[in-house]
């Protein structure tokens, strides 16, 4: 029953706060200049208060160009994925902080537009949901074009290798392998890399940074599907 209560006042304190009250809940960003430090470079003073304020906060208003900082750079050392939208000169540590930044392409200065990844030519928010759909499609398609490859390499070097070494002699000679690799291999994944974006692309959560390019699954796939 604490532990509600608890839980109830945090998000009454925490959901809007003022760019001062948070700063001074937090202790503001610190900077660490030694390398071996786990705290490289710049980061927050209080983590501990910062994942608790993080978990209610929706509105962060009055908030100077340290208080964006400080917001991005908290949500990143909690391997959160961070993209800012920004305008003027006060947002660009914020925008070369985050992981993507958004700047106005009509409003927006030129210090922001040269701090940020994607610029909004027509200042519209609904531009943020097109960049979004469309840079997941590109990594899905990037990874069906790697799977589906890997697939038929794999089958073609077991096929060389193993005829190479069974029946002293390729089954595959080099016209035919120019063929499967430069006509059969090559429409099929420009198929797989041109596809649309699935309805529900924007309900998932976005990959980690760390991620690879290659998952467990894939290789699961590859292997299966090379066997098969």
């Amino acid at each position: 029953m604490e532990d509600r209560m608890e839980v109830v006042e945090n998000a009454r304190k925490y959901t809007c706060m003022t760019g001062k009250d948070f700063r001074e809940v937090t202790g503001g960003l610190k900077e660490s200049r030694d390398l071996d430090d786990k705290h490289e470079g710049w980061y927050v003073a209080n983590m501990k208060k910062f994942k608790s304020i993080q978990k209610h906060l929706r509105v962060l208003a009055r908030s100077s160009p340290e208080d964006k900082m400080l917001l991005v750079t908290g949500i990143q050392a909690n391997k959160g994925v961070v993209a800012v939208t920004g305008d003027g000169s006060n947002d660009a540590p914020a925008l070369t902080k985050a992981d993507v930044g958004f700047a106005m392409g009509i409003t927006g200065t030129d210090i922001a537009k040269g701090a940020c990844d994607i610029i909004l030519l027509t200042d519209d928010f609904s531009c943020i949901l097109v960049a979004l759909r469309y840079g997941r499609n590109v990594y899905d398609n990037v990874r069906k074009f790697i799977q589906f490859q890997l697939t038929v390499n794999v089958v073609a070097m077991f096929i060389v290798f193993f005829g190479s070494v069974i029946l002293k002699d390729t089954p595959l000679n080099a016209v035919q392998m120019l063929w499967v690799n430069l006509i059969m291999d090559t429409f099929a994944a420009l198929a797989l890399a041109t596809e649309p974006p699935a309805p529900d692309i924007h309900t998932r959560p976005p990959y980690p940074k760390d991620d690879p390019i290659t998952t467990k699954i894939m290789w699961r796939n590859i292997l299966g599907h090379a066997y098969y």
